[in-house]
């Protein structure tokens, strides 16, 4: 039943690489053969590392002495950690955090040189959309922490991810205009976190904003001292793991489906998210709790 109502909300597309679930049929056009192997050699070390634990997910970028450059080794090692069992109960939320004082520089400029051509230019752009793209499309909720720089696609990272934790020493930019490439790409993430017009003194000068000017201009959620960022961010993530997945999954899935729609659209299918939600088990077990002055006792039914 969670799973019908959370596809709904999607609309029947969700684009989640699966090895099993009701997601794998959506996601092959979205998968390849070795996502985290492809763009590197088998000597190199992976790019990202992973850890589990309680339900909550830490994907590191762990390549600082090339500022955490979203290669494309590096694209699909996090393609690969963002999807490995994401349709497993035990998941209930991701954390996205890095290595080192630079959280992203953005997309490997060794990559994007004439000697590479073109077809190989248009893999990097096309995976790093893919990754953007399967985090707002994800079953659970994704989170940034942010201690450092995220500039071009890292702050794309940013902008694309549900929550977004930094320490007050970060900065964000998109300066590809200064090298001569338009940061085009993490402008589609930037224009849907941001006023149209702070997107656009970014882009068209990519003068870098301080922590707290992205926080009012809604790029973050929050802003912390360094040294209480991980715990801020661990509260959040706990938080959230303590919760229905069910119930979050058809949330997170619902708010994007609704969000670029018209007024009575929007609530049209949110009504109808609504049902559906009353329908789970968990939905049921979350009020007669409620009713009863006891803690509800969530099940494990997938999302």
């Amino acid at each position: 039943m969670a799973a019908v109502a959370v596809l709904r909300a999607f609309g029947a597309r969700g684009p989640m690489c699966l090895s099993r679930g009701p997601w794998a049929q959506l996601s092959a056009r979205f998968c390849s053969r070795d996502p985290a192997g492809a763009g590197r050699r088998e000597s190199e070390p992976r790019p990202t590392s992973a850890r589990q634990l309680d339900g909550i997910r830490n994907i590191v970028l762990s390549n600082p002495k090339k500022r955490n450059a979203l290669s494309l080794a590096m694209l699909k090692s996090l393609q690969s950690d963002i999807l490995h069992d994401a349709d497993s109960n035990d998941l209930k939320v991701i954390i996205i955090s890095a290595e080192g004082p630079v959280f992203s520089s953005g997309h490997d400029l060794k990559e994007l040189t004439e000697e590479q051509g073109r077809d190989y230019h248009a893999e990097v752009f096309q995976t790093c959309s893919k990754v953007m793209m399967l985090i707002r499309n994800h079953p659970v909720p994704v989170i940034a922490m942010v201690n450092g720089l995220a500039t071009a696609a890292g702050c794309q990272l940013v902008a694309s991810c549900d929550i977004a934790v930094a320490s007050d020493k970060s900065s964000f930019a998109t300066p590809g205009v200064n090298i001569g490439l338009f940061c085009s790409t993490p402008g589609v993430a930037l224009a849907r976190a941001v006023p149209r017009k702070v997107a656009l003194e970014m882009l068209f000068t990519g003068e870098p904003i301080s922590a707290q000017q992205a926080l009012l201009h809604g790029l973050l959620s929050k802003v912390v001292p360094e040294a209480e960022l991980q715990e801020e961010t661990m509260r959040i993530a706990r938080k959230i793991a303590s919760l229905s997945r069910p119930v979050v999954s058809l949330g997170k899935a619902t708010f994007y489906r609704q969000l670029p729609q018209d007024l009575g659209t929007a609530y049209y299918l949110t009504s109808r998210a609504m049902v559906d939600n009353l329908a789970l088990r968990d939905g049921q077990e979350g009020i007669t709790a409620f009713l009863q002055k006891r803690k509800p006792i969530w099940s494990h039914e997938p999302a």
